[in-house]
């Protein structure tokens, strides 16, 4: 198939708007899980975590959603969970309907968040919503 050469890209020669493709949004969140794993990683085997947050172009600063004065980056807390069972409503009954795992089921989460605070507010962004945002900004 001819390619043509598009701002220093080859792609094929198809008559559409772009040249890229967009991913499907559980391929998308399954990506965004990956690069939050490789995160995590880095910046816990890190021995300069300032350098690997500004590395990772990560604000030390943000604006206030509400106009206030800006907030501040003064903690990256992680936190472990273990699911270890389901619960959902059940039909015609108030009660959940639950499901404990048997222990091979058993999974771990590890999450990320960047505490920002103001002398008004304090407001925690989760690391897929920070990675969200950055690989939206790529596109």
């Amino acid at each position: 198939m001819p390619h043509d050469i598009v701002n220093g890209h080859i792609g094929h020669n198809h008559s559409h708007d772009h040249l890229h493709s967009h991913l499907k949004p559980e391929d998308e969140a399954q990506d965004l899980q990956v690069l939050a794993g490789q995160f995590i990683d880095g910046f816990t085997q890190a021995k300069d975590k300032m350098a690997y947050l500004r590395l990772a172009g990560v604000p030390l600063e943000r604006a206030s959603a509400d106009g206030g004065a800006s907030l501040k980056l003064v903690d990256v807390q992680l936190t472990t969970e273990w699911q270890v069972g389901t619960a959902s409503p059940s039909f015609g009954s108030r009660e959940l309907s639950y499901l404990p795992y048997p222990g091979e089921m058993v999974t771990e989460r590890t999450n990320l968040g960047f505490v920002y605070v103001s002398m008004e507010t304090k407001e925690v962004v989760d690391l897929r919503a920070f990675l969200h945002a950055k690989h939206a900004e790529d596109l």
